[in-house]
């Protein structure tokens, strides 16, 4: 830092103390939260307003007794005297995280690290937050390997074992996500359905976790925090599907890819609480994202589930549309470090499905395929392995 900085730093924090008067027109910061898993440390800075910033990295300066860490600047956002004991994390990755105003327009968080390998930033809306996840060898955490990953040092030999299922009902509380034929919401469908999904997984021999019980308000990044916390080896979020025109209907299951497809777009900027003018931001953020390991046991998960699904319903419960298994842009699937899949069970704006989706009978069906799916995936994931070595 520069004499001139130091002043102008000086000078800003005494004005502060002394309780300048706040500048207009300025957000804030609404809260700060943290995650630790295994490999990696998910700090979540939640805002009034959305903004544009980028993590710079410092590396250790010994004769200043400055350690390794990592800051950026929140432009436009007052915090003035809040958060000025720092938020202590100390879980062998990261010692804490620290706020404070660097000018009185801009407010800069400084995360000191005690292993750090590399960084990742996203931007979420609704509400605006930043994710920042930290990655480093955290030894005596205990890491959990990911098939291809480079730090592992190896190439996959078979498709990561499935002990602990993740199941994620969308939507909840405050959020009915979409509403349809009836005023039928999808956060009580997708609810009901992962009760009766619970049930069949844990009497297949699986470990189930789910991110929601009741009817309540979970964020993204709660539940892939859920999801690793449980050490999940698989992700599936439970979603009912909307369109504009009551025509449309079908069942479909998304997976994470790097390279999505193009008519995925309209159910994730839905599912993702993103407007179209915001559809470029997403896809540039998801596109940085290190999925190349996982996405291949995300698409083979995906197709066995809708395969399932696809080609049993349609015996009892007459014409449903099999809209496939696709590579889709959505959060929830690229916040996690396993393979997930998001399954649309439906349209609650069609009128047939929607009387579907009604049916108790219907969504258990629905349930009893899902878990299928997964039971295949489980007992015959070497043939993926056996593809992939060719």
């Amino acid at each position: 830092m520069t004499r001139r900085s130091l002043v102008l730093l000086l000078l800003l924090t005494a004005a502060i103390a002394m309780g300048v008067s706040r500048p207009r027109g300025l957000a804030d910061v609404l809260d700060v939260r943290h995650w630790s898993y295994p490999d990696y440390t998910r700090v979540v800075i939640e805002l009034s307003k959305p903004i544009e910033t980028q993590v710079r990295h410092l590396a250790p300066n010994p004769a200043a007794k400055k350690s390794e860490r990592l800051y950026l600047d929140l432009p436009g956002i007052w915090v003035g005297r809040d958060y000025k004991s720092g938020i202590p994390v100390g879980d062998g990755l990261l010692r804490s995280v620290r706020l404070g105003q660097n000018t009185l327009r801009t407010a800069r968080v400084v995360i000191d690290v005690e292993q750090y390998d590399r960084h990742r930033l996203l931007f979420l809306t609704h509400p605006d937050r930043l994710v920042i996840d930290v990655y480093g060898r955290r030894e005596a955490a205990g890491r959990r390997a990911v098939p291809g990953d480079p730090r592992d040092g190896r190439l996959p030999t078979d498709a990561r074992s499935v002990r602990t299922v993740i199941v994620d009902p969308g939507h909840g509380g405050a959020d009915p996500g979409a509403i349809g034929v009836g005023g039928l919401r999808e956060k009580d469908v997708t609810l009901r359905l992962s009760k009766l999904l619970i049930a069949k997984l844990r009497a297949a021999g699986f470990e189930v976790v789910t991110t929601r019980e009741n009817d309540r308000s979970v964020s993204l990044e709660e539940r892939t925090a859920i999801a690793e916390a449980s050490e999940g080896d698989v992700f599936v979020s439970l979603h009912a599907n909307a369109a504009p025109r009551r025509t449309v209907q079908g069942i479909e299951t998304f997976y994470p890819d790097a390279n999505h497809e193009r008519h995925s777009l309209r159910v994730a900027m839905r599912e993702n609480g993103v407007s179209r003018d915001q559809l470029d931001e997403l896809q540039r953020t998801l596109a940085k994202l290190r999925i190349g390991e996982i996405s291949p046991y995300s698409q083979r998960l995906a197709s066995l589930v809708q395969d399932q699904l696809a080609q049993a319903l349609p015996s009892r419960y007459g014409k449903i549309q099999d809209l496939g298994a696709k590579k889709g842009p959505f959060y929830v699937l690229f916040l996690s470090d396993m393979p997930a899949i998001l399954i649309e069970a439906g349209f609650v704006t069609n009128k047939s499905d929607a009387k579907r989706l009604r049916n108790g009978d219907f969504l258990d069906s629905v349930a009893t395929q899902i878990s299928t799916g997964l039971e295949r995936y489980r007992d015959g994931g070497s043939t993926l392995a056996r593809r992939n070595s060719k």
